[in-house]
């Protein structure tokens, strides 16, 4: 077995392919699994939240003086 990339013969760089697809796989069956097992009423009670708004910009100092801008 090669341990360089740029001289790797063929059997060698198809291990590295494999690799790369299982790898591959399995992060995306994690992220279908993580994805299924979300709670939906949770996002049902999200979507009816009450909705906050940002008030007046309020401008704290430390040197009570007004700060120039």
């Amino acid at each position: 077995m090669s341990h360089s990339l740029l001289s790797a013969n063929a059997p060698t760089q198809v291990k590295i392919v494999i690799v790369a697809l299982v790898g591959a796989i399995l992060v995306v069956m994690g992220g279908i699994a993580a994805h299924l097992n979300t709670n939906r009423s949770l996002a049902r009670l999200q979507a009816h939240a009450p909705v906050f708004h940002a008030g007046t910009p309020v401008i704290y100092t430390d040197q009570g003086r007004p700060t120039v801008r």
